[in-house]
């Protein structure tokens, strides 16, 4: 498995939708998921800070959380560009999902201070629609797993109306 995202699909997203908390590369202030493949799976990295914590000596649920789900999105994101015969090397702009639904499990208690590996699996359930599986691990072990369902972001979404 790599240990770093050099191509991520979050580079190529359009400006006006990069400022996510959770996955935006132009929010100074947020997490800054990065998400891109690993052969036919898709992997997101990172490290929790000092106030990522929930108790001492571990991991707030809510960040994991957030990485699952922007985990998916950013997956979603990756099948559908690759799909449309582009990889975020490519320098093409990708489509942008948004979460229709987010469910996360929590499986073991998940230890401060280790970098998080979260894989995904991509299941295309309509053109515009995806289910993504996903684990996160830290040290090997499945800390916690969850699954999105990731839609296409409409034109509409942002525009005043």
């Amino acid at each position: 498995m790599n240990t770093s995202v050099k191509y991520a699909i979050q580079d190529v997203y359009p400006a006006d939708f990069s400022w996510c908390y959770g996955c935006g590369r132009l929010n100074e202030k947020g997490h800054q998921f990065r998400t891109g493949w690993d052969g036919d799976k898709t992997v997101t990295m990172y490290t929790p800070k000092a106030e990522h914590t929930a108790i001492p000596g571990f991991v707030y649920g809510g960040l994991l959380a957030s990485l699952v789900d922007c985990h998916g999105t950013g997956s979603a994101s990756l099948a559908l560009h690759k799909k449309n015969g582009y990889m975020p090397e490519d320098g093409v702009e990708a489509p942008r999902f948004v979460t229709a639904s987010l469910q996360v499990n929590f499986t073991k208690p998940t230890p401060q201070g280790q970098p998080l590996n979260a894989v995904g699996t991509i299941e295309e359930i309509h053109p515009k629609k995806y289910k993504i599986h996903i684990e996160v691990f830290s040290r090997g072990v499945c800390c916690a797993s969850g699954e999105v369902v990731a839609v296409k972001m409409p034109e509409s979404f942002g525009q005043s109306s």
